[in-house]
């Protein structure tokens, strides 16, 4: 008697034949991974039944059965499973195995986006910073992260032992015990505390304390029973930039740091949506209350996604009409938000994984680039600090490197020329001269305006004289 699996992956497709033996013998099966031009990779000779008790371990672990109906449009039918593609308990390095449950690269990312907060207070207050409050904020920060993402763990373990993706992490496959878990919460949470409160302010160390509650308490308490956990979900992620711009010196009511914080709420909407899409019938499983969960149709994601799309894409010119950046900033927001706004419509009209996948994918490079064009665009970044001791040579770098790419973006565009005034404009003759600041276009199409001066660096004056079509009346 002949038995087949089928076991289907993203790049592999599996089949186990259990070969007919004797009654008193272990059946063995002849185990084909993958396809490939080169030919076929087989295993022979495992045992048929202990591997079938590994797998129904595994998925009764997960709350699944063999007989199971698949999902085609779920990612997590498209992954390969997880049992099969990472190490037993036994081979998991001790670094490994802490670093997924404290969710370090989401901790990385924490840590990029307190950085971020800390460089957007520009040099005049950085040169009164020292290096030492730059790590405290940055360690601190990442340690609160991992803190509250390990109590996240320890608390959802059953429901993370129903989904796929989430199936092997570290206290569902118990190579960390849940006392265990506990405990590094503790030590990660308290020692970050500490760092925080020692290195930098009191804002800061509460902001980083408190949003260690916020996600291992409220945010995990609403997922599994309301949709609105996801908002909540945006407040902790909106946190991190501000702890940086606090703990550099800056005031939690500056307009930078609300737009600091408001880039990071809108920008965890797109993301998250799209993931939740690609892995709603996993969260289904766990028992979340997700909105792709509740929205077979995908209209409200779609939907949601567009909408804080175009939220995400006014804040540069709401940056610019506060005089937070230059107007370069807006300008080049149009080309980043416009494709992301793309990629959301491809979503809106076909309602694919594929399509929810390049959301997603569009979102991380976007995070990225949207905080170095704030940075190169900032007014802070463009005043001089005449008088400074502490971290000179550090502060002498990055002003070096800020002003070379700037010295660049001013090449290609008279605005930033103006915000660093190398280029002086006014318009208008003689007593009706006036100087326009670098918040205004240097060359205003009105009809009261009949030329402008521009001078280089004092050196020399330049004429423009701007010729209109006459009207209909004038004609």
């Amino acid at each position: 008697m002949t038995s087949v699996l089928f076991i289907t992956g993203r790049r592999q497709l599996r089949r186990s034949f259990c070969l007919g033996s004797s009654s008193t013998q272990p059946e063995t099966f002849l185990h084909i991974i993958g396809t490939n031009s080169h030919g076929l990779i087989r295993n022979h000779g495992s045992s048929f039944f202990s591997s079938t008790t590994s797998n129904d371990e595994n998925n009764a672990r997960r709350g699944l059965t063999t007989s199971e109906p698949r999902d085609i449009n779920d990612a997590t039918n498209n992954d390969t499973d997880s049992s099969s593609t990472t190490s037993p308990p036994s081979q998991r390095s001790t670094m490994s195995t802490l670093a997924e449950l404290s969710k370090a690269r989401l901790s990385a990312l924490v840590v990029s986006t307190t950085a971020f907060g800390f460089m957007s207070v520009g040099p005049t207050a950085l040169a009164y910073t020292s290096l030492p409050t730059f790590a405290a904020a940055s360690i601190g920060t990442a340690l609160c992260a991992s803190s509250a993402a390990t109590f996240n763990q320890v608390i959802e373990v059953e429901r993370d032992s129903k989904m796929k993706r989430t199936g092997n992490r570290p206290l569902v496959n118990g190579s960390v015990s849940k006392q265990a878990a506990i405990g590094l919460g503790c030590l990660t949470g308290s020692t970050g505390g500490i760092l925080l409160g020692l290195g930098t302010d009191p804002i800061t160390t509460m902001l980083g304390v408190g949003n260690i509650g916020l996600y291992a308490g409220l945010y995990t308490y609403l997922k599994p029973k309301s949709e609105i956990n996801t908002w909540v979900g945006a407040v902790v992620g909106a946190i991190p930039p501000v702890m940086g711009w606090t703990a550099a010196g800056g005031s939690i009511l500056d307009p930078e740091a609300v737009l600091l914080g408001s880039t990071l709420f809108l920008w965890q909407f797109p993301h998250f949506f799209a993931l939740n899409w690609m892995y709603r019938t996993d969260y289904k499983r766990g028992g979340f209350a997700m909105v792709a969960v509740n929205d077979p149709n995908g209209d409200r994601t779609a939907s949601l996604i567009k909408r804080y799309g175009v939220y995400l894409a006014s804040l540069p010119f709401l940056s610019t009409a506060l005089e937070v950046t230059s107007p370069m900033f807006a300008v080049e927001g149009i080309l980043l938000n416009g494709y992301a706004l793309h990629v959301a419509s491809k979503f809106d009209k076909e309602r694919s994984n594929s399509n929810a996948r390049k959301v997603f994918l569009t979102s991380l490079w976007y995070l990225p680039c949207v905080m170095m064009l704030f940075l190169l665009h900032s007014r802070r970044w463009h005043k001089e600090v005449t008088n400074f001791e502490k971290d000179k040579t550090i502060l002498e770098s990055l002003q070096s490197l800020m002003s070379i790419i700037q010295s660049k973006g001013r090449e290609l565009c008279m605005h930033e020329a103006l915000v660093s005034k190398e280029v002086e404009i006014s318009i208008g003759k003689g007593g009706n001269k006036t100087s326009l600041d670098g918040s205004k276009c240097p060359i205003s199409m009105t009809k009261a305006v009949a030329n402008a001066q521009v001078s280089m660096n004092g050196k020399e004056e330049i004429t423009l004289t701007i010729h209109e079509e006459p009207t209909k009346e004038e004609r």
